[in-house]
């Protein structure tokens, strides 16, 4: 992610005026050397805003099939990379699942913003896998042992430039190795659930379970037959 900020996702803080460009050198420049498609040729990139995460306008040429170019722009929304994790009992058939509040669900329609979810973090300047497994265990208290990189998707690409990388990972059903809940002091409040598959994937059928990478992590399950519903 390009800077750090002034303090983490959850973290209390008092209201402050967007950064102005000049405090984050270099931001105007991602993008203006990208050589891997002939058809685009990058012509401006302008920051719009980088008081948390960096929002970026960029005009750019585009050459059609048909040959003729046009000129395009597009705002992408740049809030690092990040990684998530399913953890599951080969055993008990059970996942373990957090909920905590997500106020941007919670404005745009979900009934009270807590959402269930896999673990999942941004990655700040930590390699994926090593991320995950400080979060996996911050979050549910279970400490992590051999993973699975499963694969890596671009989760809204019309406009956000993350890239999440997904694990998988077995555990035991009951045991953990640290309180979890999050990290009080960012303001964090954690729940874990474990589930059964197959009631995690009844409940997304019902719409409990709405958030993309968990279903995306669920049905991989399903798919592999790492658990039997």
């Amino acid at each position: 992610m390009s800077g750090t900020p002034a303090s983490r996702p959850g973290e209390p803080r008092e209201p402050t005026a967007p950064r102005a460009p000049g405090a984050r050198p270099g931001l105007e420049l991602t993008g203006r050397d990208l050589t891997g498609n002939p058809r685009v040729r990058v012509r401006d990139v302008e920051v719009l805003s980088c008081d948390w995460y960096v929002l970026r306008k960029t005009t750019f040429d585009y050459r059609h099939a048909d040959g003729h170019w046009s000129s395009q722009s597009r705002e992408t929304y740049d809030r690092g990379n990040g990684a998530a994790i399913l953890l599951y009992d080969p055993q008990a058939a059970t996942v373990a699942l957090t909920r905590q509040f997500r106020f941007p669900a919670y404005v745009n329609g979900h009934s009270d913003g807590m959402l269930i979810e896999v673990p999942a973090r941004l990655l700040d300047d930590e390699d994926p896998e090593t991320a995950i497994r400080r979060e996996a265990e911050e979050e549910t208290g279970i400490r992590v042992g051999t993973v699975t990189r499963l694969f890596e998707v671009y989760m809204s690409p019309g406009s956000v430039t993350e890239r999440l990388t997904f694990f998988a990972a077995p555990y035991r059903h009951g045991e953990r190795a640290a309180l979890g809940g999050g990290v009080a002091t960012e303001g964090e409040e954690i729940e874990l659930l474990e589930p059964t598959l197959e009631a995690a994937l009844g409940m997304i059928e019902r719409g409990e379970i709405a958030d993309a990478k968990t279903i995306m992590l669920l049905q991989w399950a399903r798919a592999a037959t790492v658990l039997s519903c």
